[in-house]
């Protein structure tokens, strides 16, 4: 059922309706490389198999699963000696390209730059990762969707019409809502789709017709029992994890509870390491709750103790109890803008030398330095604060943390702002 045209082809219209720029390059046999990036299913295949159909050069394909650096020179010679023997280009489709390691793909650059070969390059990664810089500068990357439910049903009913190449010439009867629920199964993978209605329609039970005949009925109950347990789209190694872990940050950011234990429950029933989301709770706890809710840090750390106390599955609750919290804290990034703040200083300002009169002394030397001296007691001070600069001198006056109005840090605020006061008073009662 590969579709073998763009009249075949479903999907995609983005990129390959009549017109668009890359349909155009292709139907005008004026391709450049390109990488096709995109799901499983999603078409880079056939993408690339309709192009070799289409243009006037000579076509190689390989996987990179399969191929190693020899093969990888044999085909760059032969490239090499198409072109000056005959001079036609030649393309050269290399799928699952971020499988080769980036010496692999070195090898391309030369008869790429020569002119000598089009690549092709099909991904289900994020070409930014895994396509070395040098290949990516020299392509233009197409990104290709994943197939919507009414996509994959047109590829279905194509499927079960088409006697030639399809399930048309059968004995086969298959509910509408059965499709439907293979196309939802699918979850944006034509090549799911395909393989779930070829092994139901081989496996359906007979039923007989009120004429007679025999033939196999496929329902939705029968789909149902067929489907164990969706595949969720997830890889712990590759984009979608880091794609899930922000949209899990980001909702939780955004005082979201309900998207953030939706994408909560994507991560761990697809299997990531529930102490990964663990430490990237405690990480938000701070980073974007802080001192507006201090408990916060405490609930994400105690999550993380009852997931590794009790395991999972049953430490998924405690995840997405924190979850939850942290989705309707009260909000600062107040401590973490802070400690940006204070750790450039530390890197591009002179380092100063502490103040003597903070300084520990310990020993009758440090003493007769000086060290220590000038150092006021916060406790034997009214109100436990003195007025005492904590900071080197070039630095006096500078503010860090800036508390919001949000949470408990309006107290904090409201503390810091007291200080102040008390420490002016003290200033001008002083003279200084």
């Amino acid at each position: 059922m590969r579709p073998r045209t763009f009249d075949e082809f479903v999907g995609q219209e983005a990129l390959l309706a009549p017109g668009k720029p890359l349909r155009e390059a292709i139907e005008r046999d004026l391709l450049q490389s390109i990488i096709l990036w995109g799901p499983p299913g999603s078409g880079k295949t056939t993408l690339a198999r309709i192009i070799a159909e289409v243009t006037r050069a000579h076509f190689i394909a390989f996987s990179a699963v399969l191929s190693g650096i020899k093969e990888i020179k044999a085909v760059m010679a032969e490239a090499e000696e198409t072109r000056r023997r005959l001079g036609r280009r030649t393309i050269l489709l290399i799928d699952e390209i971020h499988r080769f390691n980036k010496a692999q793909q070195d090898a391309f650059l030369p008869r790429v730059e020569a002119g000598d070969i089009v690549l092709i390059g099909a991904t289900t990664e994020n070409p930014s990762f895994e396509v070395n810089s040098a290949l990516l500068s020299r392509s233009q990357v197409f990104v290709l969707r994943p197939l919507t439910a009414d996509e994959i049903l047109t590829i279905l009913r194509r499927a079960l019409s088409d006697a030639e190449r399809g399930l048309g010439g059968e004995d086969l009867e298959v509910e509408p809502a059965a499709l439907e629920l293979m196309a939802g199964y699918a979850n944006g993978d034509a090549r799911v789709a395909i393989n779930l209605l070829e092994s139901s329609a081989a496996a359906a039970p007979l039923i007989t017709t009120l004429a007679g005949a025999a033939r196999r009925r496929v329902d939705v109950a029968f789909i149902r029992q067929s489907i164990e347990r969706r595949a969720l789209l997830y890889d712990r190694a590759g984009e979608e994890h880091y794609n899930l872990i922000s949209a899990l940050h980001k909702s939780m950011r955004n005082s979201d509870p309900d998207a953030a234990v939706y994408w909560l429950a994507r991560m761990l029933e697809a299997g990531e390491d529930p102490l990964y989301v663990a430490r990237r709770l405690v990480r938000f706890a701070s980073e974007d709750v802080g001192n507006a809710d201090p408990q916060a840090l405490a609930v994400a750390v105690a999550a993380k103790e009852a997931v590794h106390f009790i395991g999972m599955p049953e430490g998924n609750t405690a995840l997405a109890q924190a979850a939850i919290y942290l989705a309707t804290a009260p909000k600062s990034n107040a401590t973490y803008v802070a400690y940006q703040q204070a750790a450039d200083a530390a890197h591009h300002d002179v380092a100063e030398p502490v103040p003597l009169h903070l300084r520990n002394a310990p020993t009758r030397l440090m003493k007769d330095l000086e060290y220590g001296k000038g150092y006021r007691y916060a406790h034997d001070e009214q109100d436990a604060v003195a007025d005492m600069e904590c900071l080197p001198p070039s630095l006096r006056g500078r503010t860090y943390y800036r508390p919001t109005e949000r949470g408990f840090e309006k107290e904090i605020k409201r503390r810091l702002e007291g200080w102040q006061a008390i420490k002016q008073q003290r200033r001008e009662r002083d003279g200084t």
